[in-house]
């Protein structure tokens, strides 16, 4: 059996992040996700990152700022009725940890998948490092398998 590790050094511990500011630090990085144009996904993550921020899909694979504003700004035309609604904002040291769900029609086939028209609902779960008022590093799981299969219209 795994032990449970805490990695919560005595720095984060001691830093105190309120609620409102928790969901005034996060709300431009989904503002960015869900962005109409390019600048727009730029201006956003640039004022809520740090330069030399970490866009973590896996413990072991982390995109650097700029290759995320590409991604998320290639998206646009793919999805462009894309939305994140927060559900739930939880603090812990300088953790900030996110529950929402994203919707989305994507215009073309989407990961391989023809979409006729069909749109998906998932729910994302993400954890965003702060330091000194901005965003350092963010991890985030999406239920892509779910959003395919709705694509499918298999469920």
């Amino acid at each position: 059996m795994a032990a449970i590790i805490s990695s919560t050094s005595a720095a984060d511990a001691q830093t105190s992040i309120s609620q409102e500011q928790a969901t005034t630090l996060v709300k431009p990085i989904y503002a960015a996700l869900t962005a109409s144009s390019p600048a727009d996904v730029r201006t956003f993550l640039e004022n809520a990152t740090t330069e030399d921020w970490r866009n973590c899909g896996t413990n072991d694979s982390c995109e650097m700022r700029e290759e995320t504003i590409a991604r998320w700004s290639g998206r646009i035309t793919r999805i462009p009725n894309f939305t994140f609604d927060i559900q739930e904002v939880l603090v812990s040291g300088n953790k900030i940890i996110v529950r929402s769900q994203a919707t989305g029609t994507p215009t073309d086939p989407f990961m391989g998948v023809a979409t006729d028209g069909r749109s998906f609902r998932l729910m994302t779960v993400d954890i965003h490092e702060v330091s000194d008022g901005k965003i350092t590093r963010t991890y985030h799981v999406e239920d892509w398998s779910r959003a395919l299969r709705q694509l499918k219209g298999e469920m």
